[in-house]
């Protein structure tokens, strides 16, 4: 999904942010966090250390962080300006030996360095860096380290007013889910055309009427098997009419339209008639079995003052479909960070696609969703947890626990 644009004037780190990335990196065991770009291809460090990306960016710069004292700046002599509003000393270089000499003296004898760097991309988001930066560094006799920790402390922790923001997006979020499911009924009950085209059409109109945006990713309304398909978009050109007895499938997103929203995610199922079938009534009583467990287990992980990790939730889920026969059925993570972005860098609920071993952090919000995708027969079930800083296991608004009916 479409990410938060950057300001274009820079809003560097300043003292305190330093000091905190600095206890990061101790907490974490680290020397330091050496941030590298060229191109714009990091825009995690553009936003960890408040840059403007915008600003041109055609030679390789560096920044490193020790656990203590001053950072360096180690920028080419075309572009010296480039880390001027960042804090610490400025090293330049003009030629390729140049700059692997200066960035040898730069790391000195730290060994435990940070990057945007992922151990066999499990956690693709992180992994920034390309291969031949990361042999560099290694060349110089220095450990890597996976940055992954640390960004998502800096990135995916959401504060007092962004939590008030969620909050106040998922009021609007669940009434417009609301409004669009009495919108089929209507239509189906009046003998009116309706098809997923204008339900999404709908809520998106909604969401302007609302003041929230979805940065240009359109909401999911998808009927019968188009609901078995994860990521189905619907087409403007060709879509299907919701007709009586249809299953439908409705996954929508959206965050308040101000700097500290932060995203609110659901995904809710309906049956467009009064008796379901027994196995479309099944698959979706698993996967709201799955999803509460998975709250469970998490909610009794952080009640106990017990890290629990991205993977070890996902597998809690999983597990739990897999016991009723559907595994294979159960075709994408559990669930993925949010927060500016609908998607957003901290721990995913994910030992399928990745293995992400990184804790779920207090402060962080995150969706569970698990689905099941049979026999074109397709049942997800999404809510939005946020850990706040106090440790409490939050759902803002309704979570569905019976099949919306025509009634």
């Amino acid at each position: 999904m479409s990410d938060h644009k950057q300001a274009r004037a820079d809003h560097p780190i300043h003292e305190m942010n330093l000091r905190d990335i600095q206890q990061a990196i101790r907490d974490n065991n680290g020397d330091g966090w050496l941030f590298f770009d060229i191109h714009h291809r990091d825009t995690l460090a553009y936003r960890i250390l408040g840059l403007d990306l915008e600003r041109m960016t055609t030679r390789r710069w560096y920044y490193f962080i020790p656990k203590e004292g001053m950072p360096t700046k180690l920028v080419h002599r075309v572009e010296q300006g480039r880390l001027g509003a960042l804090p610490g000393n400025t090293v330049l270089y003009v030629g390729w030996r140049e700059l692997h000499e200066k960035l040898r003296g730069l790391l000195g004898g730290r060994q435990r360095v940070f990057m945007q760097y992922s151990p066999m991309n499990n956690i693709p988001m992180v992994s920034c860096v390309d291969a031949g930066t990361v042999e560099l560094v290694r060349s110089l006799g220095k450990d890597v380290l996976s940055s992954a920790e640390l960004v998502q402390f800096f990135e995916a922790r959401v504060d007092e007013a962004g939590a008030a923001s969620h909050r106040a997006a998922g009021a609007k979020v669940q009434r417009i889910k609301d409004d669009a499911f009495q919108l089929i009924i209507s239509a189906i009950k009046s003998n009116r055309h309706v098809s997923e085209y204008d339900v999404q059409q709908f809520i998106l109109a909604e969401f302007d009427r609302e003041n929230l945006t979805c940065d240009g990713s359109p909401p999911m309304v998808g009927v019968n098997e188009h609901a078995a398909d994860p990521h189905f978009e619907v087409s403007p050109g060709n879509p299907s009419a919701i007709k009586e007895n249809d299953r439908v499938l409705i996954d929508l997103w959206a965050r308040e339209n101000v700097p500290e929203g932060i995203y609110y995610d659901i995904t809710w199922c309906g049956f467009m008639g009064k008796k379901p079938d027994e196995l479309y009534r099944q698959l979706f009583a698993v996967v709201v079995q799955a999803r509460d467990l998975t709250k469970q287990f998490i909610a009794q992980r952080v009640a106990a003052k017990q890290p629990v990790f991205g993977w070890e939730a996902d597998d809690v889920c999983r597990n739990c479909i897999s016991q009723h026969g559907y595994g294979d059925f159960f075709l994408h993570r559990t669930g993925h960070s949010i927060h500016r972005s609908v998607h957003g860098n901290g721990a995913n609920l994910d030992n399928l696609e990745t293995k992400d071993e990184r804790r779920i952090i207090w402060g962080s919000c995150f969706s569970i969703e698990p689905g099941i995708y049979k026999d074109g027969i397709g049942v997800r079930s999404e809510i939005d947890v946020l850990l706040d800083a106090q440790g409490n296991v939050c759902v803002a608004g309704p979570e569905q626990h019976k099949l919306i009916l025509l009634e």
